[in-house]
Protein backbone atom coordinates (compact mmCIF):
# COMPACT_ATOMS: atom_id res chain seq x y z
CA UNK A 1 0.00 0.00 0.00
CA UNK A 2 1.51 3.21 -0.91
CA UNK A 3 1.01 6.18 1.94
CA UNK A 4 1.45 9.76 0.72
CA UNK A 5 2.96 12.26 2.74
CA UNK A 6 -0.53 14.17 3.41
CA UNK A 7 -1.59 11.03 4.40
CA UNK A 8 1.61 10.36 6.97
CA UNK A 9 0.63 14.14 8.35
CA UNK A 10 -2.87 13.25 8.93
CA UNK A 11 -2.91 14.60 12.03
CA UNK A 12 -0.88 17.63 14.12
CA UNK A 13 -1.78 20.32 16.38
CA UNK A 14 -4.89 21.27 15.82
CA UNK A 15 -8.23 22.54 17.09
CA UNK A 16 -11.59 21.33 17.21
CA UNK A 17 -14.42 23.90 17.36
CA UNK A 18 -17.03 22.97 20.01
CA UNK A 19 -19.28 25.18 21.10
CA UNK A 20 -17.17 28.31 20.31
CA UNK A 21 -14.64 27.13 21.92
CA UNK A 22 -10.78 26.55 20.62
CA UNK A 23 -10.34 22.89 21.92
CA UNK A 24 -6.49 22.35 21.14
CA UNK A 25 -5.67 18.93 20.77
CA UNK A 26 -2.23 16.60 21.14
CA UNK A 27 -0.01 15.39 18.22
CA UNK A 28 -1.00 11.59 17.84
CA UNK A 29 2.57 9.61 17.32
CA UNK A 30 3.93 8.41 14.13
CA UNK A 31 3.30 4.76 14.24
CA UNK A 32 -0.30 5.44 15.98
CA UNK A 33 -1.48 7.39 12.80
CA UNK A 34 0.18 5.48 10.18
CA UNK A 35 -1.37 2.04 12.08
CA UNK A 36 -4.87 3.54 11.62
CA UNK A 37 -4.39 3.94 7.91
CA UNK A 38 -2.83 0.49 7.11
CA UNK A 39 -5.78 -0.90 9.06
CA UNK A 40 -8.53 1.10 6.70
CA UNK A 41 -10.03 -1.44 4.78
CA UNK A 42 -9.54 -4.10 6.95
CA UNK A 43 -12.96 -3.83 8.81
CA UNK A 44 -13.52 -2.80 12.28
CA UNK A 45 -17.40 -3.92 13.07
CA UNK A 46 -18.53 -6.74 11.91
CA UNK A 47 -21.41 -6.57 14.77
CA UNK A 48 -24.15 -4.04 14.12
CA UNK A 49 -27.94 -3.55 13.15
CA UNK A 50 -29.26 -1.66 10.36
CA UNK A 51 -32.17 1.20 10.86
CA UNK A 52 -35.02 1.32 8.42
CA UNK A 53 -37.43 4.12 10.40
CA UNK A 54 -39.52 1.18 11.26
CA UNK A 55 -41.07 1.18 14.93
CA UNK A 56 -39.04 -1.75 16.11
CA UNK A 57 -35.76 0.06 14.93
CA UNK A 58 -34.87 0.27 18.85
CA UNK A 59 -36.02 -2.45 20.74
CA UNK A 60 -32.71 -3.96 20.47
CA UNK A 61 -31.09 -0.56 21.94
CA UNK A 62 -33.81 -0.77 25.06
CA UNK A 63 -33.05 -4.28 25.48
CA UNK A 64 -29.06 -3.05 26.02
CA UNK A 65 -29.86 -0.12 27.83
CA UNK A 66 -31.58 -2.60 30.35
CA UNK A 67 -32.29 -0.63 33.79
CA UNK A 68 -30.06 2.40 33.59
CA UNK A 69 -31.78 5.56 34.26
CA UNK A 70 -29.47 7.70 33.32
CA UNK A 71 -29.02 7.15 29.11
CA UNK A 72 -27.28 9.90 27.40
CA UNK A 73 -27.59 10.75 23.88
CA UNK A 74 -24.93 12.54 21.88
CA UNK A 75 -24.40 14.00 18.17
CA UNK A 76 -20.90 15.08 16.77
CA UNK A 77 -22.27 18.66 15.14
CA UNK A 78 -25.21 20.73 16.80
CA UNK A 79 -26.69 21.18 13.40
CA UNK A 80 -27.67 17.90 11.72
CA UNK A 81 -31.56 16.96 11.30
CA UNK A 82 -30.71 13.08 11.22
CA UNK A 83 -29.33 13.05 14.79
CA UNK A 84 -32.20 15.42 16.58
CA UNK A 85 -34.91 12.99 14.49
CA UNK A 86 -32.94 9.74 16.11
CA UNK A 87 -32.61 11.39 19.55
CA UNK A 88 -36.24 12.73 19.44
CA UNK A 89 -37.01 8.87 17.98
CA UNK A 90 -35.40 6.97 21.23
CA UNK A 91 -36.53 9.26 23.79
CA UNK A 92 -39.85 8.89 23.18
CA UNK A 93 -39.11 5.02 22.84
CA UNK A 94 -37.48 5.43 26.61
CA UNK A 95 -40.71 7.49 27.77
CA UNK A 96 -43.22 5.29 26.70
CA UNK A 97 -41.54 2.06 27.18
CA UNK A 98 -39.17 2.57 30.02
CA UNK A 99 -40.66 5.41 31.91
CA UNK A 100 -38.09 8.17 31.92
CA UNK A 101 -39.41 11.19 33.36
CA UNK A 102 -37.16 14.06 32.09
CA UNK A 103 -35.04 14.99 29.42
CA UNK A 104 -31.99 17.26 30.12
CA UNK A 105 -30.34 19.09 27.64
CA UNK A 106 -27.56 21.39 26.71
CA UNK A 107 -29.24 24.53 27.10
CA UNK A 108 -29.89 27.57 29.50
CA UNK A 109 -31.47 26.19 33.02
CA UNK A 110 -34.16 29.28 32.39
CA UNK A 111 -34.39 29.01 28.98
CA UNK A 112 -35.41 25.30 29.52
CA UNK A 113 -37.44 25.46 31.97
CA UNK A 114 -40.14 27.65 29.82
CA UNK A 115 -40.24 25.15 27.26
CA UNK A 116 -40.63 22.69 30.66
CA UNK A 117 -43.98 24.09 31.91
CA UNK A 118 -45.30 24.24 28.09
CA UNK A 119 -44.87 20.13 28.46
CA UNK A 120 -46.38 20.14 31.59
CA UNK A 121 -49.71 22.37 30.45
CA UNK A 122 -48.73 24.86 32.12
CA UNK A 123 -47.54 28.76 31.27
CA UNK A 124 -48.77 30.82 29.11
CA UNK A 125 -47.73 29.85 25.81
CA UNK A 126 -50.25 28.44 22.84
CA UNK A 127 -47.55 26.05 21.07
CA UNK A 128 -44.03 25.10 21.09
CA UNK A 129 -42.47 27.71 18.63
CA UNK A 130 -43.75 30.47 21.36
CA UNK A 131 -42.12 28.36 24.50
CA UNK A 132 -38.99 28.05 22.98
CA UNK A 133 -39.05 31.91 21.77
CA UNK A 134 -36.48 32.56 25.40
CA UNK A 135 -33.58 30.78 23.12
CA UNK A 136 -32.59 33.91 21.99
CA UNK A 137 -28.88 33.59 22.18
CA UNK A 138 -26.77 32.29 19.49
CA UNK A 139 -26.74 29.49 18.12
CA UNK A 140 -30.42 29.82 18.07
CA UNK A 141 -30.60 27.15 16.06
CA UNK A 142 -29.51 24.41 18.25
CA UNK A 143 -33.17 24.67 20.21
CA UNK A 144 -35.45 26.68 17.65
CA UNK A 145 -35.30 24.46 14.54
CA UNK A 146 -38.42 22.47 13.48
CA UNK A 147 -36.90 19.29 14.82
CA UNK A 148 -37.08 20.16 18.93
CA UNK A 149 -40.21 21.95 17.81
CA UNK A 150 -42.03 18.61 16.62
CA UNK A 151 -40.14 16.68 19.71
CA UNK A 152 -41.95 19.38 21.99
CA UNK A 153 -45.15 18.99 20.43
CA UNK A 154 -45.28 15.24 20.95
CA UNK A 155 -43.93 15.60 24.66
CA UNK A 156 -46.90 17.74 25.48
CA UNK A 157 -49.40 15.81 23.68
CA UNK A 158 -47.87 12.57 25.75
CA UNK A 159 -48.14 14.39 29.32
CA UNK A 160 -51.67 15.51 28.63
CA UNK A 161 -53.15 11.67 28.04
CA UNK A 162 -52.01 11.51 32.33
CA UNK A 163 -53.73 14.03 34.55
CA UNK A 164 -50.93 12.97 37.52
CA UNK A 165 -48.69 16.27 37.77
CA UNK A 166 -45.54 14.24 38.96
CA UNK A 167 -45.84 11.83 36.88
CA UNK A 168 -45.40 14.11 33.38
CA UNK A 169 -42.03 13.87 31.82
CA UNK A 170 -40.40 17.44 31.99
CA UNK A 171 -37.65 19.34 29.87
CA UNK A 172 -34.75 20.66 31.49
CA UNK A 173 -31.91 22.90 30.80
CA UNK A 174 -28.11 21.93 32.28
CA UNK A 175 -25.85 24.53 31.15
CA UNK A 176 -24.82 28.06 32.74
CA UNK A 177 -24.57 30.97 30.03
CA UNK A 178 -27.53 32.29 31.24
CA UNK A 179 -26.06 34.66 33.74
CA UNK A 180 -28.54 37.35 33.20
CA UNK A 181 -31.63 35.40 32.95
CA UNK A 182 -30.44 33.86 35.81
CA UNK A 183 -30.55 36.47 38.72
CA UNK A 184 -33.78 37.86 36.86
CA UNK A 185 -35.70 34.46 37.12
CA UNK A 186 -34.43 34.42 41.15
CA UNK A 187 -35.37 37.85 41.51
CA UNK A 188 -38.75 37.19 39.89
CA UNK A 189 -39.51 34.14 42.16
CA UNK A 190 -38.85 35.95 44.99
CA UNK A 191 -40.97 38.50 43.99
CA UNK A 192 -43.98 35.99 44.57
CA UNK A 193 -43.09 34.91 47.66
CA UNK A 194 -41.29 37.42 49.55
CA UNK A 195 -40.65 40.94 47.99
CA UNK A 196 -38.43 42.04 50.95
CA UNK A 197 -36.08 39.10 49.68
CA UNK A 198 -36.36 40.16 46.58
CA UNK A 199 -35.15 43.41 47.26
CA UNK A 200 -32.01 41.70 49.10
CA UNK A 201 -31.38 39.43 45.82
CA UNK A 202 -31.55 43.02 43.53
CA UNK A 203 -28.98 44.64 45.86
CA UNK A 204 -26.52 41.53 45.69
CA UNK A 205 -27.03 41.05 41.88
CA UNK A 206 -26.47 45.30 41.32
CA UNK A 207 -22.98 43.84 41.65
CA UNK A 208 -22.73 42.65 37.76
CA UNK A 209 -24.16 46.22 37.06
CA UNK A 210 -20.75 48.02 35.55
CA UNK A 211 -20.68 45.24 33.08
CA UNK A 212 -24.36 44.99 32.09
CA UNK A 213 -24.82 41.41 33.47
CA UNK A 214 -22.41 40.10 30.45
CA UNK A 215 -20.71 37.22 31.47
CA UNK A 216 -17.55 37.86 29.41
CA UNK A 217 -17.14 41.43 30.35
CA UNK A 218 -17.62 40.46 33.55
CA UNK A 219 -14.89 37.88 33.59
CA UNK A 220 -12.50 40.27 31.61
CA UNK A 221 -12.90 42.96 34.15
CA UNK A 222 -12.47 41.22 37.28
CA UNK A 223 -9.75 39.25 36.23
CA UNK A 224 -7.54 42.91 35.44
CA UNK A 225 -9.28 44.60 39.00
CA UNK A 226 -11.31 46.98 36.46
CA UNK A 227 -13.71 45.77 39.39
CA UNK A 228 -14.28 43.73 42.14
CA UNK A 229 -15.24 40.16 42.11
CA UNK A 230 -18.66 39.23 43.12
CA UNK A 231 -17.93 35.81 44.52
CA UNK A 232 -19.29 36.69 47.75
CA UNK A 233 -22.11 38.37 47.06
CA UNK A 234 -23.94 35.72 44.54
CA UNK A 235 -23.03 33.26 47.43
CA UNK A 236 -24.32 35.01 49.56
CA UNK A 237 -27.67 35.36 47.65
CA UNK A 238 -27.58 31.51 46.87
CA UNK A 239 -27.03 30.67 51.08
CA UNK A 240 -29.51 33.07 51.69
CA UNK A 241 -32.37 31.23 49.13
CA UNK A 242 -31.73 27.80 50.41
CA UNK A 243 -32.30 29.44 54.45
CA UNK A 244 -35.81 30.06 53.36
CA UNK A 245 -36.63 26.98 52.01
CA UNK A 246 -38.84 25.26 54.77
CA UNK A 247 -40.25 28.79 55.26
CA UNK A 248 -40.98 28.95 51.40
CA UNK A 249 -42.14 25.57 50.86
CA UNK A 250 -44.58 25.05 53.59
CA UNK A 251 -47.27 25.79 50.93
CA UNK A 252 -48.40 22.14 49.88
CA UNK A 253 -48.11 20.92 46.33
CA UNK A 254 -45.46 19.91 43.95
CA UNK A 255 -46.15 22.66 41.52
CA UNK A 256 -44.88 24.98 44.56
CA UNK A 257 -41.62 22.56 45.60
CA UNK A 258 -40.69 22.96 41.39
CA UNK A 259 -41.41 26.34 41.81
CA UNK A 260 -38.65 26.61 44.74
CA UNK A 261 -36.37 24.18 42.73
CA UNK A 262 -36.13 26.27 39.49
CA UNK A 263 -35.32 29.03 41.22
CA UNK A 264 -32.61 27.46 43.81
CA UNK A 265 -31.11 25.98 40.61
CA UNK A 266 -30.78 29.67 38.56
CA UNK A 267 -29.34 30.99 42.03
CA UNK A 268 -26.72 28.14 41.73
CA UNK A 269 -26.01 28.89 38.02
CA UNK A 270 -25.19 32.27 38.65
CA UNK A 271 -22.71 30.83 41.56
CA UNK A 272 -21.16 28.61 39.23
CA UNK A 273 -21.55 31.00 35.92
CA UNK A 274 -19.41 33.37 38.22
CA UNK A 275 -16.52 31.87 38.51
CA UNK A 276 -16.92 30.14 34.82
CA UNK A 277 -16.38 33.77 33.22
CA UNK A 278 -13.77 34.63 35.56
CA UNK A 279 -12.29 31.23 34.78
CA UNK A 280 -12.32 31.67 30.78
CA UNK A 281 -9.30 34.40 31.33
CA UNK A 282 -7.14 31.54 33.05
CA UNK A 283 -7.33 28.84 30.43
CA UNK A 284 -9.29 26.64 28.79
CA UNK A 285 -9.18 23.27 30.66
CA UNK A 286 -10.33 25.21 33.55
CA UNK A 287 -13.17 26.76 32.24
CA UNK A 288 -14.31 23.60 30.41
CA UNK A 289 -14.15 21.29 33.87
CA UNK A 290 -15.90 24.12 35.45
CA UNK A 291 -19.26 23.80 32.47
CA UNK A 292 -19.38 20.23 32.59
CA UNK A 293 -18.74 19.75 36.22
CA UNK A 294 -21.64 21.97 36.75
CA UNK A 295 -24.08 20.13 34.22
CA UNK A 296 -23.32 17.08 35.83
CA UNK A 297 -24.18 19.01 39.30
CA UNK A 298 -27.22 20.11 37.91
CA UNK A 299 -28.30 16.55 36.80
CA UNK A 300 -27.46 15.25 40.33
CA UNK A 301 -29.75 18.04 41.81
CA UNK A 302 -32.41 17.06 39.76
CA UNK A 303 -32.64 13.13 39.57
CA UNK A 304 -32.80 14.02 43.50
CA UNK A 305 -35.49 16.06 43.30
CA UNK A 306 -37.71 14.18 40.75
CA UNK A 307 -36.75 11.32 43.35
CA UNK A 308 -38.92 13.12 45.91
CA UNK A 309 -42.28 12.47 43.87
CA UNK A 310 -41.01 9.28 42.25
CA UNK A 311 -38.28 6.68 43.68
CA UNK A 312 -37.59 5.55 40.03
CA UNK A 313 -36.61 8.95 38.14
CA UNK A 314 -34.86 7.97 34.90
CA UNK A 315 -33.53 10.84 32.65
CA UNK A 316 -32.63 11.24 29.00
CA UNK A 317 -29.66 13.56 28.24
CA UNK A 318 -29.05 15.32 24.95
CA UNK A 319 -25.43 16.96 24.44
CA UNK A 320 -22.64 16.71 21.93
CA UNK A 321 -20.34 13.95 22.02
CA UNK A 322 -17.64 15.68 23.26
CA UNK A 323 -19.89 16.01 26.67
CA UNK A 324 -21.66 13.09 26.68
CA UNK A 325 -18.24 10.13 25.00
CA UNK A 326 -16.35 9.59 28.28
CA UNK A 327 -13.47 11.91 28.68
CA UNK A 328 -10.95 9.19 29.45
CA UNK A 329 -11.36 7.73 26.37
CA UNK A 330 -10.16 10.59 24.16
CA UNK A 331 -7.56 13.13 24.20
CA UNK A 332 -9.42 15.64 26.50
CA UNK A 333 -7.91 13.34 29.34
CA UNK A 334 -4.06 14.43 28.34
CA UNK A 335 -4.93 17.93 29.36
CA UNK A 336 -6.79 17.12 32.20
CA UNK A 337 -10.07 17.28 31.59
CA UNK A 338 -13.15 15.85 32.44
CA UNK A 339 -16.59 15.90 31.03
CA UNK A 340 -20.14 14.92 31.73
CA UNK A 341 -19.63 11.59 30.54
CA UNK A 342 -16.89 10.66 32.35
CA UNK A 343 -18.64 12.25 35.54
CA UNK A 344 -22.05 10.30 35.08
CA UNK A 345 -20.50 7.22 34.40
CA UNK A 346 -18.35 7.74 37.88
CA UNK A 347 -21.72 8.78 39.29
CA UNK A 348 -23.83 6.20 38.39
CA UNK A 349 -21.12 3.40 37.66
CA UNK A 350 -23.77 0.67 36.82
CA UNK A 351 -27.19 3.20 35.72
CA UNK A 352 -25.62 4.81 33.17
CA UNK A 353 -25.81 4.39 29.15
CA UNK A 354 -24.36 6.19 26.52
CA UNK A 355 -25.15 6.74 22.61
CA UNK A 356 -23.02 8.78 20.35
CA UNK A 357 -23.66 9.67 16.55
CA UNK A 358 -21.46 10.00 13.71
CA UNK A 359 -21.64 10.50 10.02
CA UNK A 360 -19.66 10.29 7.25
CA UNK A 361 -20.56 13.58 4.69
CA UNK A 362 -23.14 15.51 3.95
CA UNK A 363 -25.05 18.81 5.05
CA UNK A 364 -24.75 20.80 8.05
CA UNK A 365 -26.43 23.63 9.82
CA UNK A 366 -23.41 25.78 11.29
CA UNK A 367 -21.43 29.58 11.43
CA UNK A 368 -18.72 30.52 10.15
CA UNK A 369 -17.71 32.38 13.17
CA UNK A 370 -18.83 32.92 17.00
CA UNK A 371 -21.91 34.59 16.67
CA UNK A 372 -22.22 34.23 13.12
CA UNK A 373 -25.36 34.05 10.63
CA UNK A 374 -26.58 30.17 10.71
CA UNK A 375 -25.31 28.55 6.98
CA UNK A 376 -26.23 25.67 5.43
CA UNK A 377 -22.83 24.04 4.80
CA UNK A 378 -21.48 20.50 2.93
CA UNK A 379 -20.20 18.55 5.38
CA UNK A 380 -16.68 16.96 3.66
CA UNK A 381 -16.10 13.46 3.31
CA UNK A 382 -14.64 11.67 6.20
CA UNK A 383 -10.66 11.48 6.66
CA UNK A 384 -9.40 8.66 5.28
CA UNK A 385 -8.70 5.45 8.27
CA UNK A 386 -11.03 7.49 10.79
CA UNK A 387 -14.39 5.81 12.54
CA UNK A 388 -16.39 7.50 10.26
CA UNK A 389 -14.49 5.86 7.01
CA UNK A 390 -14.36 2.70 8.30
CA UNK A 391 -18.29 2.65 8.85
CA UNK A 392 -18.59 4.30 5.38
CA UNK A 393 -16.83 1.01 4.26
CA UNK A 394 -19.75 -1.11 5.28
CA UNK A 395 -21.90 0.45 2.41
CA UNK A 396 -25.03 0.94 4.96
CA UNK A 397 -26.87 3.84 5.39
CA UNK A 398 -28.54 3.94 8.62
CA UNK A 399 -26.55 1.58 11.51
CA UNK A 400 -26.40 1.15 14.78
CA UNK A 401 -22.96 -0.86 16.51
CA UNK A 402 -22.84 -1.94 19.90
CA UNK A 403 -18.99 -1.17 20.68
CA UNK A 404 -18.55 -4.12 23.14
CA UNK A 405 -19.68 -6.69 21.37
CA UNK A 406 -17.80 -9.48 19.82
CA UNK A 407 -16.70 -8.86 16.37
CA UNK A 408 -16.09 -4.95 16.83
CA UNK A 409 -13.23 -5.06 19.35
CA UNK A 410 -11.11 -2.90 16.22
CA UNK A 411 -13.23 0.17 17.86
CA UNK A 412 -10.99 -0.28 20.61
CA UNK A 413 -7.81 1.19 18.90
CA UNK A 414 -6.75 4.82 18.84
CA UNK A 415 -8.32 6.69 15.51
CA UNK A 416 -10.03 9.54 14.49
CA UNK A 417 -13.04 11.04 15.14
CA UNK A 418 -15.35 14.16 13.99
CA UNK A 419 -16.32 16.93 16.24
CA UNK A 420 -18.43 19.55 14.37
CA UNK A 421 -19.85 22.09 17.53
CA UNK A 422 -21.81 25.46 16.10
CA UNK A 423 -18.84 26.08 13.77
CA UNK A 424 -17.62 24.27 10.83
CA UNK A 425 -15.06 25.59 8.84
CA UNK A 426 -14.41 22.70 6.21
CA UNK A 427 -11.54 24.92 4.85
CA UNK A 428 -9.21 23.75 7.84
CA UNK A 429 -10.91 20.54 7.85
CA UNK A 430 -8.11 18.08 8.81
CA UNK A 431 -7.09 20.48 11.54
CA UNK A 432 -10.11 22.14 12.73
CA UNK A 433 -12.33 19.19 13.64
CA UNK A 434 -10.93 15.97 14.06
CA UNK A 435 -9.53 13.78 17.16
CA UNK A 436 -8.28 10.99 18.45
CA UNK A 437 -10.19 8.00 20.70
CA UNK A 438 -11.41 4.98 21.34
CA UNK A 439 -14.88 4.70 20.49
CA UNK A 440 -15.16 0.76 22.45
CA UNK A 441 -14.65 3.05 25.90
CA UNK A 442 -16.05 6.33 24.88
CA UNK A 443 -19.44 5.06 23.77
CA UNK A 444 -22.34 2.31 24.83
CA UNK A 445 -23.16 2.23 21.42
CA UNK A 446 -22.97 4.41 18.53
CA UNK A 447 -25.48 4.96 15.79
CA UNK A 448 -23.97 5.88 12.46
CA UNK A 449 -25.84 7.63 9.39
CA UNK A 450 -23.78 8.10 5.99
CA UNK A 451 -25.15 10.82 4.75
CA UNK A 452 -27.04 13.28 6.66
CA UNK A 453 -28.88 16.85 5.83
CA UNK A 454 -28.86 19.95 7.91
CA UNK A 455 -30.98 20.96 10.16
CA UNK A 456 -33.84 24.00 9.60
CA UNK A 457 -33.80 26.30 12.26
CA UNK A 458 -37.09 28.32 12.16
CA UNK A 459 -35.64 31.34 11.32
CA UNK A 460 -33.97 30.86 8.07
CA UNK A 461 -31.16 32.66 6.90
CA UNK A 462 -30.86 33.95 3.12
CA UNK A 463 -27.31 32.48 3.47
CA UNK A 464 -28.94 28.95 5.32
CA UNK A 465 -31.43 29.03 2.09
CA UNK A 466 -28.58 29.25 -0.25
CA UNK A 467 -26.72 26.53 0.76
CA UNK A 468 -22.52 26.28 0.34
CA UNK A 469 -22.12 26.01 -3.50
CA UNK A 470 -20.77 22.55 -4.79
CA UNK A 471 -17.11 22.19 -5.16
CA UNK A 472 -17.32 22.14 -9.03
CA UNK A 473 -19.21 25.67 -9.16
CA UNK A 474 -18.70 27.69 -11.03
CA UNK A 475 -17.69 24.89 -14.29
CA UNK A 476 -19.63 22.59 -12.84
CA UNK A 477 -17.23 20.20 -13.86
Amino acid sequence: MVVSKADEELTGQGLVIECGFQVEFIRSSHNKVMKMIATRSSGIVSNYSLLSGDATDYKGLLDLIGDARIVLIGESSHGTHEFYRERSRITQELIREKGFNAVAVEADWPDAYRVNRYVRGQGKDRDAEQALQDFKRFPAWMWRNTDVVAFVEWLRAHNSADSTEHFKTGFYGLDLYSLRASMEAVVAYLDTVDRRAAADARYRYSCFDTFESDGQLYGHGSTVNIAAACEDEVVEQLVDLRNRQNEILSRDGWQARDEYFFAERNAQLVVDAERYYRSMYRGHVSSWNLRDTHMVETLDALDAHLQQESENSKIVVWAHNSHIGDARATEMSRRGEVNVGQLVRELWPTKAFTIGFTTHNGRVTAASEWGGPAERKRVRPALYGSYEDAFHLQHEPLMMIPTGAPGNEGLGAYRHERAIGVIYRPESERTSHWFHADMRSQFDVVIHIDTTTALQPLERTSMWDMGEPPETYPSGL
